[in-house]
């Protein structure tokens, strides 16, 4: 009967109930547990097992290029980053207020360990997070351009929770990436949070979309 159920199970794609079953009916049955006791480990078993898939894809979905986070940050060998400073942006007010974020450093100071932190953070806390190298995202803008698949694109972008853009600096930007980039943070303008890293003080302080700004320079 116990290979039915399981069989049963998985043929609902209740996955977490049909991997605990076994262990829950023989801790139950050993523990004198009631039929309604049983039930609700089973389907405890099964929340956990959806939320653990959830975050996995998440995660996933991220393209967090590092497994960086913020406890494993080297805030002592980085005097130029304030720790609670940090720490505060750890809590993600910033992203429930739709705000934007600038870091703005010189190579080496720890701007894109610090964004991947934050995607992270979010993504374990339910946010849909994605990481881009600026100059990755402006060629997949530009490439849409190409098959007319632009407006589809900035949609999925714009309804991220919260975009890390690495490195926007001295790019090779053509008119057209142009456009299509500052749609882009138009679309998220007020929505949805974007966290800029860059070594350009100059533009990321004329940049109406700024909120925040984190200078990492010593």
């Amino acid at each position: 009967m116990r290979l039915k159920i399981t069989q049963l199970l998985e043929d609902l794609k209740f996955t977490g109930m049909a991997n605990a079953l076994q262990a829950v009916l023989d801790a139950g049955i050993a523990q004198g547990h009631s039929f309604e006791e049983i039930l609700w480990h089973l389907l405890s078993e099964e929340a956990r097992y959806r939320q653990e898939k959830s975050l996995a894809y998440r995660i996933k979905q991220a393209r967090l290029p590092w497994d960086w986070t913020l406890e494993t940050f080297p805030f002592k060998r980085q005097p130029g980053v304030n720790a609670s400073q940090i720490r505060s942006l750890a809590g993600l007010e910033f992203i429930k207020r739709a705000q934007n974020l600038v870091l703005i450093g010189p190579p080496g100071t720890g701007k894109t360990g610090l964004a991947i932190s934050l995607a992270r953070k979010a993504a374990l806390n339910g946010s849909r997070a994605r990481f881009y190298n600026a100059q990755d995202l402006l060629d997949e803008l530009y490439a849409s351009l190409a098959d007319r698949t632009t407006s589809r694109l900035l949609n999925r972008l714009a309804n991220y929770d919260l975009l890390v853009l690495d490195e926007l600096g001295y790019l090779s930007i053509k008119p057209e990436q142009a456009n299509a980039f500052f749609k882009l943070m138009e679309m998220r303008y007020s929505r949805k949070s974007t966290v800029i890293t860059t070594n350009l003080l100059c533009a990321a302080a004329h940049n109406k979309f700024v909120v925040m700004m984190v200078d990492l320079r010593l």
